[in-house]
């Protein structure tokens, strides 16, 4: 079985790769490309190394949302990030103050930045920005495309970190219903989409941990497809939840994606990958019953005993998989780390107050932060309202 998968992988990557050749070479030559741009997503690092990855695309000028927006211009736009025309075999450049390196996008117009750090970054601040640019014009008339690409490398004051999941932990997707996955995916926006209850002042509280004048990072790991990053980064910063790098999944046609990559394996590596970056940090893993979280977080405290403070878990689904969460929860508590299936973010705030993560002064703004969540529009209430 796994032969077959790895002979239908390569034979749809193949014939991808062939017919989107040819169709960048027509284009190219009949003067048909559209403007370029470059979408670099956020990355983070230590004192050593950092890691950015980022895309080179069309330019589709997907609007800025608003919340007045129609259904029609939201499912336009949701069609426009899915159709993206990348940009594959171009040169990068990313420079972080004088560390430099270059790297070339792949086929499916992807660039990815691992730099050594030889000349130490300001230890000042959290956020380091570089520029990413292409070493030389695709198109004509865009000399000197560059972007802000922006990297985070956690300040030695941190206590620790925050790793969490996306869907049904900090925006509402319905994961279990995939009809109302898809219409809360397609029919809305970045400024419609609506936070769990409290889950904004919750994570902010996370950040600053029990004193103000601390910074713990928060890492954002989905197994949504990058197609959605503007919308997420978007919908982050509507909401007042804290900035922080997203690692996101390629559903593109390649021959190691084909029947094949699952949720678990995905969002494993990933927090494998943020683990060993930020080798001194102890993390909150916080996530949702509806899929493969508990058994994902319990495997990572498995692996890191020793560097896992507490896990929150969602309870977004039925009796039944409460009590598979309930077992799983046992075994965390015999590795002397809670892991806590929750109704809201109010009941995991209060718990982390007494593990000494969170403020306690923390808790009137995490009660006000639900009570005004809990009273915005439904989705279906928004949908009868447009």
């Amino acid at each position: 079985m796994a032969h077959w998968k790895r002979v239908v992988g390569k034979l749809a990557s193949n014939t991808d790769d062939y017919f989107d050749q040819l169709l960048m070479q027509y284009r190219r030559r009949t003067g048909r490309l559209r403007p370029l741009q470059i979408v670099p997503y956020r990355g983070f690092g230590n004192a050593s190394e950092v890691y950015l990855r980022g895309r080179v695309l069309e330019d589709k000028y997907i609007p800025e949302p608003t919340d007045k927006d129609s259904v029609w211009r939201n499912m336009l736009s949701m069609y426009q990030r899915f159709n993206s025309q990348e940009v594959p075999g171009i040169q990068v450049q990313m420079l972080l103050g004088e560390n430099v390196q270059i790297v070339t996008t792949d086929r499916e117009g992807y660039f990815e930045f691992r730099l050594p750090v030889t000349a130490p970054l300001p230890g000042t601040r959290a956020w380091h920005k570089a520029e990413v640019k292409l070493i030389e014009p695709f198109v004509a008339e865009q000399l000197n495309l560059s972007a802000a690409g922006h990297i985070l490398v956690p300040p030695a004051s941190s206590r620790f970190g925050v790793i969490s999941d996306v869907d049904d932990t900090i925006l509402v997707s319905g994961v279990t219903n995939l009809l109302r996955m898809a219409r809360l995916a397609f029919l809305n926006n970045a400024r419609t989409r609506l936070p769990f209850a409290g889950v904004s002042a919750f994570y902010r509280a996370l950040q600053s941990g029990p004193e103000s004048t601390l910074f713990n990072p928060v890492f954002y790991v989905s197994s949504s497809p990058w197609n959605l990053y503007d919308l997420l980064t978007d919908f982050c910063a509507v909401q007042g939840i804290p900035k922080g790098p997203f690692m996101l999944r390629d559903i593109g046609i390649d021959e190691d994606k084909v029947l094949s990559g699952t949720h678990a394996g995905h969002k494993t590596i990933q927090i494998e990958h943020i683990m060993r970056v930020c080798s001194g940090l102890p993390f909150v893993l916080i996530g949702d019953s509806g899929q493969h979280d508990p058994e994902i977080y319990l495997q990572v405290l498995k692996d890191y005993p020793t560097r896992i403070r507490a896990i929150y878990i969602r309870e977004v689904t039925r009796q039944r998989r409460r009590q598979q969460v309930l077992r799983l929860a046992k075994e965390a508590k015999a590795l002397n780390v809670p892991l806590l299936l929750v109704e809201d973010t109010v009941e995991a705030a209060e718990h982390a107050v007494g593990l000494g993560l969170i403020d306690p002064d923390a808790l009137p703004d995490i009660r006000a932060d639900k009570r005004h969540d809990e009273e915005a529009p439904s989705d279906i209430e928004q949908l009868i309202e447009d």
